[in-house]
């Protein structure tokens, strides 16, 4: 079957030709109805063990989220956290490797790409390049490429609406660049692929996630090009005074309480414990955005981006910035961005001026993913 065979690819030797065979072999089986796909899928999920909801978690979110979600939260307790079936990743090709064999696999296989593209000779100097992320319909997984030293990987998995922050960051070529909290790198990577920034610095404070980041940027960035990269493992609430107005653009993809994963803890008295940590994030999150307000240059603009569903980690944070910073203006999200992904993702509208609460649609992508654009003033 398609499916069984797709799900068996474990990574690919040390070749990328040897993946590429290895991939199309799955091919000749596109033949078999959707129907017949959707029920394997089905049946290799139930067949596997299957993670464990803590109720406590779920307990409190039903709670929270009732209330602040209203009738969306009926949707999204089912199509974000507990559908196993829904849950799927974005492929984001890498623009620095040769994709022609891989786009054409992909688009065989049902992928299609989640954003318009243009043609080369249409970007201007300074005009964002659109990524190139393919979705499924289905919760068709491929699988991870191996680490190589040597062979730069030729496509990222990702949270397809984790390109939402990148994108309304718009970064332009040459702009120096700020990635507060970088780990593991999928954002970084995804600058990478709109725009070749004059400096992208990256920041990571744990040790474990900031050795990740360096694997991931030797993976995909070409040895031509790392001198425009800066990795570093700082305080990222302290590199706002340390560097003042330094950067064009600056990205805080803070640490949040990860809805799913949270709901998802091994045990009751581990959930417990998350639950307590939770209340302490919004002082963390407010504290690396005052940073990276500093960090920019007047007139730069800032993101602020987090994958949970909490009013309090999101447009409270901003909101409470706003109050105590002064000299900064919000904007709105793009409403072209808002088009051109409205097939894939619902936004909700807690206050427009103050954020973007990205949910996917049913089995569209792997959610859900919170956006606010700041630009400082002076």
């Amino acid at each position: 079957m398609f499916s069984t065979k797709l799900c068996c690819i474990k990574g690919f030797s040390s070749s990328p030709l040897l993946f590429l065979k290895s991939f199309k072999r799955v091919l000749p089986s596109l033949s078999h109805s959707q129907c017949t796909v959707t029920n394997t899928l089905e049946a290799q999920c139930k067949s596997k063990p299957q993670k464990q909801v803590c109720k406590t978690v779920l307990k409190h979110f039903d709670a929270q989220y009732s209330e602040e979600l209203g009738e969306q939260w009926r949707s999204a307790r089912w199509d974000v956290l507990l559908n196993a079936l829904s849950w799927q990743y974005g492929v984001l090709l890498n623009r620095f490797c040769d994709l022609t064999n891989l786009k054409q696999c992909l688009t065989e296989l049902g992928y299609t790409n989640l954003l318009p593209q243009t043609h080369p000779e249409s970007h201007s100097q300074t005009s964002p390049i659109p990524p190139q992320c393919f979705i499924h319909r289905d919760p068709v997984r491929i699988p991870t490429q191996n680490h190589h030293p040597g062979w730069l990987k030729q496509y990222y998995l990702l949270n397809a609406a984790s390109l939402l922050p990148v994108l309304s960051l718009n970064v332009k070529e040459g702009e120096h660049v700020l990635d507060l909290c970088a780990a593991p790198g999928g954002k970084s990577l995804t600058v990478l692929q709109t725009a070749t920034p004059g400096l992208l610095h990256c920041n990571e404070v744990d040790q474990h996630r900031h050795d990740w980041l360096l694997k991931t940027l030797e993976s995909y960035v070409p040895p031509t090009l790392r001198h425009l990269l800066s990795v570093t493992h700082l305080d990222g609430r302290s590199i706002g005074s340390m560097k003042p107005g330094a950067y064009d653009k600056v990205l805080v993809d803070a640490p949040c309480s990860n809805d799913r994963s949270w709901l998802y803890t091994p045990d009751t008295h581990q959930g417990e414990m998350w639950l307590k940590e939770r209340t302490q994030l919004p002082l963390l999150q407010k504290e690396l955005l005052c940073s990276a307000l500093a960090a920019v240059r007047p007139g730069g603009v800032v993101v602020y981006s987090t994958c949970t569903m909490s009013q309090a980690e999101n447009q409270s944070v901003v909101e409470a910035v706003l109050a105590s910073y002064q000299g900064v203006e919000l904007l709105e999200l793009e409403q072209h961005l808002i088009d051109s992904l409205s097939d894939h993702f619902c936004f909700a509208h807690f206050h427009p001026s103050v954020g973007q609460l990205v949910i996917p649609q049913k089995g569209k992508t792997w959610g859900p993913m919170y956006v606010s654009r700041l630009r400082r003033i002076y």
